[in-house]
């Protein structure tokens, strides 16, 4: 089920931006295979990640556990990773390796600085990627530190989404060359193409190389986060003219007074005197007045309130899966419904089968079992 069915996907199991990849691609359909190492513990926490994927436990330093690997890529259509630089080659699991056993092969490749540069064999993580990339910088309030967006815009944003795209674009252009290639996906490239809108308004003059000095980072009085009085929050975005005019209308504020919207030079004031109206009632009671209108307004809900707003309970835009919450498979389809996924397995409980499926013998797996190559 789903669009991408039929797609066959090796992942060597990592952490963050990789397997969130695999997990995108086998939400919508494809058969992702995850090769944990044979010292994973079976017991993990829940991994929302690992779900709808097949777990194989292999032991990548014994030389037939790379083979085992290298036999489900024959018949696979990409391998992803997330390793440093030179690790898959040390393990004999590189991309020459691997495409000598199915020049079909797409090999993706998830890192945070890129395959190559001075800086490509050192550690780091998200914040420091999208420190390099001009994002982290832009990120916060006026006269005051970078605020990490979470691990969203590196790992995940600027990260995995950027290597199941790049995927499946080398998956599509296989599809008519015959050939296979690597997909060399990094955190700094990525989100750096996430600031597309700020680098094309800054060359306009239009966006200032500082943080709270601009339109969509805080500094505009009608677009940012606003205290109630219950000490919750509401977001407020009505950029466009029309729907300015339903936030003072609704507001109640003095249409004279909040006239100069787009003058800069008015946006503290303007910014001081709303968060007041905005304080003087309960996030509910704003919700009563402004929710379903233009006015482009949310309530500010935590995890554990976002998944029973009535839109995302309507939509069934989170789901229950093994007793966890989380987001469902997205984007939508109207034909190639993939339907829930599937729980995470526990490590190694599908490395018969899959072996099974590679064309080994059962004789085959209990030696390779004997020998401590697989659990």
């Amino acid at each position: 089920m789903g669009p991408l069915n039929g797609l066959r996907v090796v992942e060597l199991e990592g952490l963050g931006p990789a397997p969130f990849c695999g997990m995108l691609l086998a939400d919508l359909g494809a058969e992702v295979v995850s090769i944990a190492r044979r010292s994973s513990p079976r017991d993990r926490p829940a991994e929302i990640s690992e779900r709808g994927k097949r777990s194989v436990a292999l032991n990548l330093k014994d030389p037939d556990g790379v083979e085992a690997v290298l036999r489900l890529c024959e018949t696979a259509d990409v391998l992803i990773e997330g390793f440093r630089p030179g690790v898959a080659e040390r393990l004999g699991l590189g991309p020459d390796a691997c495409m000598a056993r199915n020049p079909h092969l797409v090999y993706g490749r998830m890192t945070g600085w890129g395959q190559t540069g001075p800086l490509a064999a050192v550690a780091g993580h998200d914040i420091n990627y999208i420190s390099l990339s001009g994002a982290l910088h832009a990120i916060g309030r006026k006269g005051e530190r970078p605020v990490p967006p979470l691990n969203l815009v590196g790992d995940f944003g600027g990260g995995g989404m950027f290597l199941a795209f790049g995927v499946m674009a080398a998956v599509y252009e296989a599809q008519r060359s015959g050939k296979g290639q690597v997909v060399d996906a990094s955190m700094v490239e990525g989100s750096a193409a996430l600031l597309h809108m700020q680098f094309a308004m800054m060359a306009k003059g239009q966006w200032r190389d500082e943080r709270g000095a601009n339109l969509l980072d805080g500094a505009a009085h009608f677009y940012d986060t606003y205290e109630t009085a219950d000490n919750r929050y509401v977001s407020l975005g009505p950029i466009e003219p029309q729907f300015y005019q339903r936030l003072v209308e609704l507001a109640g504020l003095d249409p004279q007074e909040f006239a100069p919207q787009m003058d800069p030079s008015r946006w503290p004031a303007l910014k001081q005197r709303l968060a007041e109206v905005i304080k003087r009632k309960s996030r509910d009671e704003w919700c009563a007045i402004m929710e379903g209108t233009d006015v482009c307004f949310a309530p500010v809900l935590s995890l554990g309130e976002a998944p029973h707003h009535p839109h995302n309970r309507a939509r069934g835009s989170f789901i229950e899966v093994a007793g966890v919450t989380q987001a469902a498979p997205v984007p939508r389809f109207s034909r190639s419904d993939p339907g829930l996924p599937s729980a995470p397995r526990p490590v190694g409980s599908d490395t018969e089968a899959v072996l099974k499926a590679a064309g080994y013998a059962d004789s085959e797996i209990q030696l390779l079992r004997q020998r401590g190559v697989l659990t």
